[in-house]
């Protein structure tokens, strides 16, 4: 054998996986800490960010507030306090600290110190969920950027949202990265798919896709058409429309992590769904508990790879993945100061990963 021919059958080099160190930062956007009713004049804790947080809703405005949790007197844990009018008090020394995060009563003092203020973090009650805006500039809330009105929320002919949360112990954006991994739909989600397509424009990154799933449609049902759309970096909504058990069915999901730290997030994950005007009330409850169940199922096979997989800042690509360092561009814009923000990393963008049977084509064909 010559030289040439024992080079041409030589193995290559193994793959090296690169894992970059992190600073800790989080994600510029708004985060759902959960549905609107789990926040009430009890206050509630937020371990999120790297740090504590403190949730409540006030007596007086009925608005919901959101503060630092440790009081900068001694210490005393805000959580474990109570509201009085829009205030909430310290449990320690009855510190009161209003929802703009200034102290407003010290029972035993003549004066209030300058200096007591704690951190005062923007909130929106939006299609009956809560957000947090995280900035790790500091930056006050980009208006643009506010979740769009899910309507179907506020129409009677739709239910509330059934939700869960559920921890998962790496990066949140190795969730992001399944709006353009066609491939895993396959082994993780028992999906054939049809059709898969990817956009990106500004701070939304959208999905569709068109195929079959073997849990969520029992037997041969058709297809099923799914739209999801990233809102910032941590807001996603899927609309998705097939048959379960007979019956046609459109639902909203919400997948919508927050990370607790830089090695745990958790998923508020979300399902509700267009009322059946042949069912009771009643029975439409049990419907969507039913397809509630069956996207848990379905998603904690996500859960199980997420919980063991190691982070992978190179991943080693072939011609059949979606756009995986596309949307990893798209998202590292909000790991960026806004000033230093580059036009590709928000410019509007189209990739197919699998030409077929678009949305609105698969839609017509099953009737709706």
């Amino acid at each position: 054998m010559t030289a040439a021919q024992q080079a041409t059958t030589e193995k290559p080099e193994p793959y090296v996986i690169r894992t970059d160190e992190r600073e800790e930062r989080y994600a510029r956007g708004w985060y759902v800490i959960g549905h609107a009713n789990s926040v009430g004049h009890t206050p509630r804790a937020l371990n999120v960010f790297g740090t504590r947080l403190v949730a409540y809703r006030g007596k007086e405005d009925g608005e919901v507030h959101i503060l630092d949790a440790y009081c900068p007197h001694m210490g005393g844990d805000l959580c474990g306090g109570e509201v009085r009018d829009n205030s909430v008090l310290c449990p320690f020394h009855l510190w009161s600290w209003g929802a703009d995060g200034v102290c407003d009563d010290i029972p035993y003092a003549r004066k209030i110190p300058d200096k007591a203020v704690i951190k005062s973090w923007p909130v929106l009650e939006k299609n009956g969920l809560v957000f947090v805006w995280q900035d790790p500039e500091g930056n006050p809330p980009i208006a643009e950027q506010e979740p769009a009105t899910l309507d179907d929320w506020y129409a009677e002919d739709w239910t509330d949202w059934e939700m869960e949360a559920i921890p998962i112990q790496s990066l949140g954006r190795e969730l992001v990265d399944n709006m353009a991994d066609m491939a895993h739909f396959g082994p993780i989600h028992y999906s054939s798919v049809k059709s898969f397509r990817n956009t990106m424009e500004g701070h939304k990154f959208v999905q569709y896709m068109v195929g079959g799933h073997e849990i969520l449609t029992e037997g041969d049902e058709g297809l099923i058409t799914s739209v999801a759309t990233y809102e910032g970096p941590a807001y996603m909504t899927t609309t998705m429309t097939g048959l379960m058990d007979g019956h046609p069915m459109k639902v909203h999901l919400l997948v919508s992590h927050i990370p607790t730290d830089m090695s745990e997030f958790v998923i508020n994950f979300g399902v509700m769904m267009r009322k059946d005007p042949g069912l009771s009330e009643t029975q439409n409850k049990a419907m969507v508990e039913e397809y509630m169940e069956k996207n848990i199922e379905s998603f904690h096979q996500d859960v199980a790879v997420w919980n063991n997989k190691c982070i992978i800042d190179n991943p080693l690509l072939c011609d059949g993945d979606g756009p995986i360092n596309l949307v990893r561009k798209w998202y590292s814009q909000f790991m960026t100061n806004v000033n230093d923000i580059q036009p590709n990393q928000v410019k509007a963008r189209e990739h197919v990963t699998m030409e077929g049977p678009s949305v609105a084509e698969a839609l017509a064909k099953m009737g709706f």
